[in-house]
């Protein structure tokens, strides 16, 4: 009696082991079809997203004019500036004493995106004459990798 019950284990085992063949090779279809439609998604948000720098080039061009009628503005309000970086809730705290007094100089600040506006950006400070430094630009140029960092 011992040997049959050894013959049935062998015979559910490998019974078993078609069972789990089967389950692997629909599994890995799936996965593979899955991939497929993810894929798929991909390209339409990589469209998507061409579109919707496309808009907004657009709109940088069209708002243009208003900055600039806005920075005209912003240069007749005293330390207007300074005041909107120490007014930011984590800019604020990074500023120093000596960062204060430096701002307080501060004509004007620029963000320019490149022209694909994926690869990043550059903010220039426009400084007024003073006793720190002889340039009166500053510029920081923020460049996107293609991961997106």
């Amino acid at each position: 009696m011992v040997a049959d019950k050894g013959k049935k284990m062998k015979v559910a085992e490998k019974g078993e082991e078609e069972k789990f063949e089967q389950i692997d090779g629909d599994l890995i279809l799936s996965i593979e079809k899955l991939q497929e439609i993810q894929d798929e998604l991909e390209k339409i948000n990589e469209e998507a997203t061409e579109k919707v720098l496309e808009v907004e080039q657009k709109y940088n061009e069209i708002r243009k004019p208003i900055y600039d009628k806005r920075n005209e503005k912003i240069k007749s309000i005293t330390d207007f500036w300074l005041t909107a970086f120490l007014s930011h809730p984590a800019l604020g705290e990074l500023l120093n004493e000596e960062d204060q007094k430096i701002f307080k100089y501060i004509s004007s600040l620029e963000v320019e995106d490149f022209k694909d506006l994926k690869s990043g950006y550059s903010i220039t400070f426009n400084f007024d004459s003073n006793p720190y430094f002889e340039d009166t630009k500053l510029t920081k140029t923020f460049t996107f990798l293609d991961e997106g960092i």
